[in-house]
């Protein structure tokens, strides 16, 4: 529903063209600041924000970048932390070190890239949280 919401409000509202700024993308049925962000950052190339979703969520919390469980709230701590330019490939860089390593369950963090930055990792080793070697 809300993507045939978002297609029709895109074609009767701005004639066809996917709108390019957070408030008329967010404006659309469906869209909030995930989806505003990964279209603003991948299809017109502007950091207006960092992409939020699960993997991201994860990750801030267990390198200790946030506090906060909040989607909202962890994306201000992380701009203010990761430079503007670099907003969209952070995200791209969390998700996907999300998906391929720091699993939900039982990280891989002894072949981890970041381990020796990430104060979580060494936990997950002792207690027999992370995945084995």
């Amino acid at each position: 529903k809300s993507i045939l919401g978002a297609c029709q409000a895109i074609v009767s509202k701005h004639a066809g063209k996917v709108p390019d700024s957070m408030e008329e993308l967010c404006a659309l049925p469906g869209v909030g600041r995930k989806t505003a962000n990964v279209v603003l950052g991948n299809a017109f190339a502007k950091n207006e924000g960092i992409v939020v979703d699960t993997h991201v969520i994860r990750l801030s919390q267990r390198l200790k970048l946030t506090k906060n469980r909040d989607a909202e709230k962890i994306e201000r701590d992380l701009m203010k932390i990761v430079p503007q330019h670099d907003w969209t490939l952070w995200s791209h860089w969390l998700i996907w070190h999300g998906r391929r390593r720091c699993f939900a369950r039982k990280p891989d963090c002894a072949n981890c890239e970041v381990f020796a930055l990430c104060p979580s990792g060494k936990i997950f080793l002792r207690t027999g949280e992370a995945k084995k070697a």
